[in-house]
């Protein structure tokens, strides 16, 4: 019986992440039905955003890497359609497989679609409702390119009804008669599988960076509305410093190469000041692992990071996100991610409310049971007819 070809495209950290766990799942039960490739876009292409992640998570390298690297997203995109075109033609793969809402997701969803190659989402339906995000448009056309789509929760799959998606579609599926799923999210597959990895592999980053277990606050930033924005970025580094030495807690901050060079460019002078504050520490970017241990120890996130929003769900983690919607909307339905924006009076509101000992926070089960990846697998292997 000869294996199915399936082509994973990658060009961003969490899509890297998120094809572990497919790596994974073959690797352990479907190594003898499917061949797997791997295309790497070069979107994010800082060694610390992407190539790390293949050592220390132990996933294959890419066989093919295009080195796209930063541009326009006009730019960016064609060249990366280009690139993935030429793939599809040598390798003709069964299906390819897309992940999440980058760059790379829409110009693999345009390049397999227009070649008739099936193009199968991870993370479809996903909707912030908010079309002036880059984020929001590669998501729709990518999910509108594709005949297997696979909805993480209830609300993803409902938005792909409202769509026009049928649930009672029957095969053979294509592309004008696609097939929707409920699946859970392929993130909780690899936090539990990471979250026990970055405890032995990193049991001494807590005490290296001086920092006790529940008593410090993460940060991330690395959208463009907040990093080349910079009264937004003033406004929320100005409240967060305030904050830290309101709670003398300290507030640790991995800065993404976007947000540091927008710091020392835009807001020199207050990059300065927060280089000498005594809680807000700005560090280098750190390795998935490190992350992972990070978010699972502190005792609260602010972000505006869409899978650091659900991994605060996975680790039970109390979430403010610097943004005005999510597509995560289950969250603040539960009152576990709040949304203040880049607003210094919500920000403060919510971390005050966050920080109330008489809170109690509920974390349901949204997300699976962490077998997402083997249950899109066995789809896809029926799709083919394996």
């Amino acid at each position: 019986m000869s294996k199915i070809k399936l082509l994973n495209i990658v060009g961003a950290r969490p899509q890297i992440i998120k094809s572990s766990a497919i790596s994974r799942a073959i690797a352990h039960n479907y190594s003898q039905e499917i061949n797997e490739i791997t295309l790497h876009t070069g979107q994010h292409y800082d060694k610390e955003l992407s190539e790390v992640f293949f050592d220390e998570l132990e996933i294959p390298k890419p066989d093919f890497n295009l080195s796209v690297g930063s541009a326009h997203h006009g730019r960016q995109t064609s060249m990366m359609i280009t690139g993935i075109e030429d793939v599809l033609l040598a390798e003709k793969p069964d299906c390819v497989m897309l992940y999440g809402d980058t760059n790379s997701t829409l110009a693999g969803a345009i390049a397999a679609s227009k070649l008739h190659f099936p193009v199968v989402h991870v993370e479809a339906g996903l909707r912030s409702f908010n079309k002036t995000m880059p984020e929001e448009l590669n998501r729709i056309m990518s999910d509108h390119a594709s005949t297997l789509l696979f909805a993480p929760t209830n609300a993803a799959f409902k938005n792909l009804m409202n769509e026009g998606f049928r649930p009672e579609n029957s095969p053979p599926y294509s592309i004008d008669n696609p097939k929707i799923y409920l699946t859970g999210d392929i993130m909780y597959d690899n936090s539990l599988f990471f979250a026990e990895l970055a405890e032995r592999k990193k049991a001494d980053l807590i005490k290296d960076m001086s920092l006790d277990r529940d008593q410090f606050i993460l940060i991330t930033i690395h959208r463009d509305i907040n990093t080349d924005d910079r009264n937004r970025l003033e406004a929320i580094m100005t409240c967060l410093r305030g904050l830290s030495e309101e709670y003398t807690l300290p507030f640790i901050m991995p800065c993404h190469p976007r947000t540091m060079n927008s710091l020392k460019t835009n807001l020199g002078c207050l990059f300065d000041e927060l280089k000498n504050c005594k809680y807000l520490r700005i560090i280098p970017p750190v390795s998935y692992l490190e992350m992972t241990l990070l978010e699972k120890t502190c005792r609260m996130i602010l972000t505006d990071s869409g899978g650091v929003q659900k991994e605060s769900h996975f680790f039970r983690k109390p979430c403010i996100v610097l943004r005005k919607e999510t597509e995560w909307i289950e969250l603040v339905a539960n009152g576990t991610v709040k949304l203040a924006d880049a607003n210094p009076g919500q920000i403060r509101n919510e971390f005050a409310g966050f920080m109330n000992p008489g809170i109690d926070l509920q974390y349901p089960g949204y997300y699976g049971d962490g077998k997402t990846a083997e249950f899109i697998l066995k789809e896809i292997l029926l799709f083919i007819g394996k």
